[in-house]
């Protein structure tokens, strides 16, 4: 659902707006914990503050007005927030592999009637596309989610979100580097922001010494 969110909200939006939009799952998490009794200290509320500073350097270069398409990419962000949230209660209690499967495949299964209905399949299309097809499924998909599952079984899930909101930066990144895009210094600005985020969110609490 969240994708299918995102990919609808994009048509009416730019990119950057959307990346940013969709980035907000690392404030919405936190928010939702505390209903959930998953409270954050201040260090993870300060990263949060970073990140987001960050994730504006990052993504967005014009001025920011709300049109249609960010209500859908603003809904997008709602559904991985939960997303987040459900694997942070469930990755513990179930064996990651056998959810994450669990997962493809009622997704899978849900999105055929969406297909036909929405959509106009074409095969030679598909077959033309099978390369990026393949690389969305098997990795951008399945292992990256998967490892998600896993990885969430002993993290905070805000924590897990500012990590996950990593991939706007490393799309920047990898344009410089693969794709020989320029990095302007906002740009940069909003890199060293994202992983500012991280380490502060990373450090070790101080323990009080005992006499």
């Amino acid at each position: 659902m969240a994708s299918s969110l995102q990919q609808i909200g994009i048509k009416y939006t730019s990119a950057g707006k959307a990346g940013f939009i969709t980035s907000c799952y690392i404030v919405i998490v936190p928010l939702i914990g505390i209903f959930m009794k998953k409270t954050s200290g201040w260090k993870i509320w300060a990263a949060v503050v970073l990140a987001l500073a960050g994730l504006y350097c990052l993504c967005i270069t014009d001025g920011f007005t709300v049109g249609k398409g960010d209500i859908f990419i603003f809904l997008c962000a709602m559904a991985f927030s939960a997303h987040i949230l459900v694997i942070d209660y469930f990755s513990p209690r179930v064996n990651g592999v056998v959810l994450s499967c669990i997962q493809f495949f009622v997704c899978g299964v849900a999105s055929l009637p969406c297909m036909f209905v929405f959509e106009t399949p074409d095969m030679v299309a598909i077959i033309f596309a099978w390369m990026p097809i393949l690389y969305a499924g098997v990795l951008s998909c399945g292992v990256a989610y998967t490892l998600q599952i896993i990885g969430q079984r002993n993290v905070n899930p805000t924590i897990a979100s500012l990590i996950l909101s990593l991939e706007s930066c490393f799309s920047v990144l990898a344009g410089w580097v693969i794709l020989h895009e320029k990095l302007s210094m906002k740009e940069s600005l909003g890199c060293v922001l994202m992983f500012m985020a991280i380490i502060l969110a990373q450090l070790p609490d101080k323990k009080a010494s005992v006499d």
